[in-house]
């Protein structure tokens, strides 16, 4: 039987990071994909004769800035290509507001909505930069193992002395009553503008089945603004290559520092011994020893499908039975033959959409998307993120073609009437109808669509229910109780057990966060 230091479940981003971290240390890692090939939703994938998608996560998620540096993986080939504007919002009156990465700048294109917003915007930025940097030390934290804390979990919590520093004892009670605020409540106390406040809103709940209006999603707004590279609340550009080069860089960090990586390889089962996990069973019977076992699937695959769940505490198997996935993230594809042109954009102002374009132009729009939701409907006015990544990255189409992807809200895993089956195209055509609305003769561009909601999101990529995030970003699931209250610290209930994806601490689409703190553990704790 092989022997390795450790093996990691799953080639996403996170199993690739916790990989090449381990290696980088000296530790023999194996990392085993069910997949052909490595990323699991960090994929390109050509749908199109000549036009290449990334397919699963959004074209503007991005690893942390510290974990690509940590890895080196510029080294590994990993190129961003930034955005400037970072959000393209069309409004109904024909008016669009771009945002820019200098709120100087952005407050001249507020002031044509509101000149008072305008002035109070660079004093916004200021405020929430200082009250994110708390909570990008947050996410770079060990959680204390609630209620028995313990000089381990004092030292784990060493990354927010210098936000805390910087942000001053005044404004700690800022921050303790802004992070359980909904986003709409903390705007309205700072903006009078629709379009201001919607195009800030809506980064808060493109990745979570809330609206703008539910407690916690000022969280999720700072979560996103601590892991952007604008130093705004959400990053704006593209992977060259699209998400797949980002797989790939990680792959080469891997095998360069001596892991190795095994696709078309799903895990069976995990070998426990005395009540320890040593080891793998893989579906063809072989079996593989590991001082150490890292999953990067979701809780309930973990525990329910790899493990027995009877070796397992019964107050663990009930509080991972309720785990919060709710996938609501439904993703469009498009090949264009040109350039949409959108209502109040002049031909020669393209460059305005190399960012994000979002179509939300209220709080209360983005509010009456979620709400379908409560009642197993999708949304019938979507709330739209839309990228055209080859304005930056020309490569992923042919010449003077385009590629158009857009993540639309909200589309339920489970739908109360009839089945995504028979439903799945109609919403396809309802993304593509409240775009038009924007962009008037875009269905006269259109070579190509691929619509993909939660279902097949699961299917394709292992998200439980379509959540990218492998569970909700809401308060009852978010620091000490991410993925469970009292397993938060990347460990499971079974020695020798680790979480490193999305699930756990501190969670989100793609940042490696997740991957690299749980390899930190492992490397803390004896062989």
């Amino acid at each position: 039987m092989s022997q390795f230091d450790a093996i990691v479940i799953g080639a996403g981003h996170n199993g690739l990071v916790t990989a090449a971290t381990l290696a980088k240390a000296g530790r023999r890692v194996l990392v085993l994909e069910k997949r052909p090939r490595v990323g699991g939703i960090a994929v390109t994938e050509e749908l199109f004769p000549g036009f290449s998608f990334s397919t699963g996560a959004p074209e503007s998620c991005g690893l942390a800035a510290d974990v690509v540096r940590e890895l080196g993986l510029s080294k590994q080939g990993l190129e961003w290509l930034p955005a400037d504007p970072v959000v393209f919002a069309p409004q109904p009156s024909g008016t669009p507001l771009t945002l820019w990465r200098d709120p100087v700048r952005s407050a001249e294109e507020i002031g044509h909505f509101s000149a008072s917003d305008a002035r109070r915007y660079p004093e916004f930025v200021t405020l929430m930069t200082r009250l994110a940097d708390v909570v990008g030390g947050l996410a770079r934290t060990v959680p204390p193992d609630l209620p028995n804390v313990g000089w381990k979990d004092l030292r784990g919590m060493l990354p927010l002395a210098g936000p805390l520093r910087r942000l001053g004892r005044r404004r700690i009670n800022e921050l303790l009553r802004v992070l359980p605020m909904s986003v709409a409540d903390l705007l309205n106390e700072w903006f009078e503008s629709e379009a201001l406040k919607a195009a800030i809103a809506a980064i808060a709940v493109r990745d979570l089945t809330w609206g703008p209006k539910e407690a916690g999603t000022a969280y999720t707004l700072l979560f996103n603004w601590a892991l952007s590279d604008t130093g705004l609340f959400r990053s704006a550009g593209v992977v060259k290559g699209g998400m797949g080069a980002l797989a790939t860089a990680l792959a080469n960090a891997v095998r360069s520092a001596g892991g190795e990586i095994r696709c078309s390889s799903p895990v069976e089962r995990l070998l426990v011994e005395s009540g320890r996990v040593v080891g793998v069973t893989l579906a063809g019977g072989e079996r593989i020893a590991a001082a150490a076992v890292a999953s990067s699937a979701d809780p309930r695959t973990t525990f329910f499908e790899l493990c027995e769940p009877r070796l397992l505490p019964a107050t663990f198997v009930r509080h991972v039975r309720n785990v919060k996935y709710r996938g609501s993230t439904a993703r469009v594809h498009l090949a264009l033959s040109a350039l949409p042109e959108f209502t109040g954009l002049a031909a020669d102002d393209s460059g305005r959409l190399v960012g994000a374009i979002q179509i939300a132009p209220s709080i209360p729009y983005l509010q009456r998307a979620y709400d379908s939701t409560k009642y197993g409907e999708a949304s019938s006015v979507p709330y739209l993120d839309a990228a055209i990544p080859t304005l930056l990255d020309p490569g992923l189409a042919p010449t003077g073609e385009h590629v158009l992807s857009i993540t639309a809200k909200y589309a339920p895993h489970r739908l109360r009437r009839g089945s995504w089956d028979e439903r799945r195209e109609a919403f396809g055509d309802l993304v593509i109808d409240t775009l038009t609305e924007y962009a008037p003769k875009l269905r006269d561009l259109i070579r190509f669509r691929e619509v993909l909601v939660p279902p097949d999101l699961e299917a394709a990529y292992g998200v439980p229910e379509g959540s990218l995030c492998h569970g909700e970003m809401t308060l009852d699931q978010f620091f000490h109780m991410r993925p469970i209250p009292g397993f938060a610290r990347y460990r499971g209930p079974l020695p020798g057990l680790y979480l490193c994806g999305a699930s756990a601490h501190p969670g989100g689409i793609l940042n490696g966060i997740p991957g690299r703190n749980a390899a930190r553990e492992i490397l803390r704790d004896p062989r």
